[in-house]
């Protein structure tokens, strides 16, 4: 089962179908989706899943709507007469610019509009939420009930429909919080902390393995300037100093700079060995160019 599918079963069976006024505002939450489309004299609700249909059946039988319910394929397909519901939306939609609706009947038009069109991915791979509506206005109206709460949703405009969406795993706990799913907000964050810590070890990782690569890549270039130095017979160019630095780095391919300084006579800091290399490095490519 899909994160999205875990949700929906979660606040499907949220028990709140005896409060009417609950049941009207998520039953308009879906009405202003891009799922739902009017044939004639009828309105349509479209979905591939079962938490939503059977959610939407429970509120149609609650508001005494009449239906016919078939299924295409793998959807599911809802069909009722139009003249209600459109009534019933208006006066949801219109009180909903106008007036300062209680915060349990906010929370219920906004679940049924992701009930409606809404998913979420698994957060193991990536944050991203969104609800598709049938238009602007309906976006707004939404999006403005949303805000109420500190939510931050944008808005993405598509050929026929609109979308509210994030891809930040705060914004999607926040939005789980309002529309009652608990435990999948649980389940969210437990997801996000597990992928934050496994994010924060592979960048750690990275960072040494690129820091790895640089030092081995360095020693194999010093080792090659010295080697180049007495294959060209050329050591009498190095001082006792340096000489000193040359033969500890072919016998300790391996060493840092810290633990080549350590094992001079008169131990250095890094600065010091990086010095010295630095200058074998100048006469061997001195003895490059030549």
């Amino acid at each position: 089962m899909s994160f999205s599918s875990e949700i929906k079963e979660e606040i499907s069976k949220i028990n709140n179908l005896k409060n009417k006024e609950e049941v009207i505002y998520e039953f308009v939450g879906y009405l202003i989706t891009a799922n739902v489309y009017e044939k004639g004299k009828f309105l349509e609700y479209s979905t591939e899943n079962e938490y939503n249909i059977n959610r939407f059946n429970k509120l149609l039988n609650n508001l005494q709507i009449d239906y016919d319910i078939k299924i295409k394929g793998k959807t599911f397909i809802i069909k009722f007469n139009k003249e209600i519901p459109l009534i019933k939306k208006e006066e949801i939609l219109k009180s909903l610019i106008k007036e300062n609706i209680k915060e349990n009947l906010v929370k219920a038009f906004v679940r049924g509009s992701f009930l409606g069109s809404g998913s979420i991915n698994n957060p193991n791979n990536k944050y991203h939420m969104e609800v598709v509506l049938k238009n602007k206005e309906n976006l707004e109206i939404l999006n403005n009930q949303i805000l109420k709460y500190k939510i931050n949703l944008k808005e993405l405009r598509r050929k026929n429909t609109y979308s509210l969406y994030t891809k930040e795993g705060e914004e999607i706990s926040k939005f789980l919080a309002l529309i009652g799913a608990n435990s999948s907000v649980i389940k969210f964050e437990e997801i996000r902390v597990l992928r934050d810590i496994r994010n924060n070890i592979n960048r750690k990782v990275n960072c040494e393995t690129a820091n790895l690569n640089k030092t081995v890549n360095a020693a194999v270039k010093q080792i090659d300037n010295i080697k180049l130095i007495y294959k060209m017979n050329k050591q009498d160019k190095l001082s006792d100093n340096l000489k000193e630095i040359a033969k500890l780095r072919l016998e300790n391919p391996d060493a840092s700079l810290i633990e080549l300084g350590n094992m001079l006579s008169t131990p250095l800091g890094k600065s010091g060995v990086n010095y010295r290399l630095k200058k074998i490095e100048e006469i061997a490519e001195e003895l490059r160019s030549k």
